[in-house]
């Protein structure tokens, strides 16, 4: 490499240390990303970056909207109804309880896309049961923290990850479940076993979780009356998205009320009632990103409805959710999209380009890696799939690979790693609501993380999914 590159990674190794240090990120990999736009004399285009970025409705519309719609469902507690009717039967099985965990908050991430309100919703109602239970502090963050941030959301059309995928490849978020789906199971499956033995060796260790006979006294109940209007509130833009997006496309949604299309008379005029039609077929750039936020706005009506007596609380819900999303979630996806482009300026892109050129078999395992190490310093998955997906895209179609299968492994990867820093939020959050320190969560939730991800890695390299 030329001394440039090595200039470039000494910025880039003293922007990790800072991030460690406790330095707030974005202003971290902001200074970077100036400091190599400088180093390749020319700070033009992060500037134009920054303001491109800052004003994309792409990311925009769908994120401050999600985050809304996560406000609105803590506020009308709808999202705790749905929490409830999962964890349920989990007081018939006590044994079962650290996995079943897991995968209550895997599946309450995917309507509630936001990490750390999963870990909220999920807190309230679980961390009492499990602790009646008499499982420790430790366990109990460590299954809250994995099942909120293992990769639920990326099974949600409106997911950032999935947004900047969409934004590069041009294919409609609700199509990548197909590509996203035969990793995250793995990862999910493999880590949730590991963790499960060993959380409960330890348990063991500490005396905490001996045999006990199923008695009232050590099963776990849930007492509060279940609302299933308010449980299925959370799904509805889900199954909104899903239905409305190919491959299904069993609901049609008016492109009218997303995009200001040219009225249907001029065509009709022209080519009668089939030229209306194929104006309307014809798909506006805008229309799959708005239709996100529809759906979202969707959910927030009908949550107003189930929730009549905390109605004329949800539209300040919804903006403080909004607002939270554009502070915390656009603001990181602006920085890292002016980080990787001051990385794509002074080469470095090119080197990974070469080194895949050269060892075509370590794209998936770089594209999984890398984005894990990069979310594990600056705790976003997010700000990880924005900075370093645009660098295996174009290397993925060089050498005839699926640029959504590399995406999926490189969002897949970003959330792992998110998962095991302790400077994301949600780990914060979950140490806050369980009395424990981060650095301990992210030891017990560490190996098994990785080891699920070096299977999921395995098997795409393999060619099994």
């Amino acid at each position: 490499m030329d001394p440039t590159a090595w200039v470039a990674i000494l910025i880039i190794c003293m922007a990790v240390v800072g991030v460690l240090r406790g330095v707030d990120v974005r202003l971290v990999l902001l200074a970077a990303a100036l400091a190599l736009g400088a180093l390749a004399g020319d700070l033009a285009p992060i500037v134009r970056e920054f303001l491109a970025t800052f004003s994309n409705e792409k990311f925009v519309v769908p994120i401050c909207t999600a985050m809304g719609f996560a406000y609105v469902m803590k506020h009308t507690e709808c999202d705790k109804h749905l929490v409830l009717v999962l964890v349920r039967p989990l007081r018939y099985v006590r044994f079962l309880l650290i996995p079943g965990v897991v995968l209550v908050g895997f599946f309450v991430n995917i309507p509630v896309i936001s990490q750390t309100s999963t870990a909220v919703c999920l807190g309230t109602v679980i961390v009492p049961i499990i602790r009646a239970a008499g499982f420790s502090p430790l366990a109990i963050g460590s299954c809250l923290l994995l099942g909120a941030s293992v990769g639920g959301e990326l099974l949600n059309p409106g997911a950032p990850e999935l947004l900047t995928v969409s934004a590069k490849t041009g294919v409609p978020t609700q199509q990548m479940w197909r590509n996203i789906l035969p990793l995250v199971l793995p990862i999910l499956g493999v880590s949730t076993f590991i963790f499960w033995i060993v959380t409960v060796r330890a348990e063991r260790k500490l005396a905490k979780l001996e045999p006990q006979p199923a008695t009232a006294e050590n099963v776990p109940t849930v007492s509060e009356r279940i609302n299933p209007i308010k449980a299925l509130v959370p799904l509805v833009p889900l199954l909104l998205l899903f239905l409305s997006g190919p491959p299904l496309e069993l609901i049609s949604v008016p492109q009218r009320w997303m995009v200001n299309r040219p009225p249907h008379e001029p065509a009709a005029a022209v080519g009668g009632a089939a030229g209306a039609e194929a104006l309307e077929r014809k798909k506006d750039a805008s229309a799959n990103t708005r239709l996100i936020g529809l759906a979202m706005l969707i959910g927030v009506g009908l949550a107003a409805a189930a929730a009549p007596t905390k109605a004329k609380g949800c539209a300040k819900a919804f903006f403080e959710g909004a607002g939270y999303g554009f502070t915390n979630i656009i603001s990181l996806i602006v920085i890292a999209n002016c980080f990787g482009k001051g990385i794509e300026q002074v080469g470095l892109a090119r080197q990974l380009g070469r080194l895949i050129a050269e060892s075509p078999g370590l794209l998936h395992p770089l594209a999984g890696y890398v984005p894990a190490l990069f979310a594990f310093v600056c705790g976003s998955g997010m700000a990880s799939t924005q900075s370093l997906y645009g660098f295996f895209h174009q290397p993925a179609l060089d050498h005839d690979q699926d640029p959504l299968e590399v995406g999926a492994m490189v969002s897949v990867g970003s959330a792992v790693g998110r998962t095991m820093s302790p400077v994301a939020a949600v780990v914060l959050m979950c140490a806050t609501l369980t009395g424990t320190k981060p650095f301990d969560l992210v030891k017990r939730v560490g190996p098994p993380l990785i080891a699920g991800l070096t299977v999921a890695i395995a098997l795409r390299v393999l060619g099994f999914v």
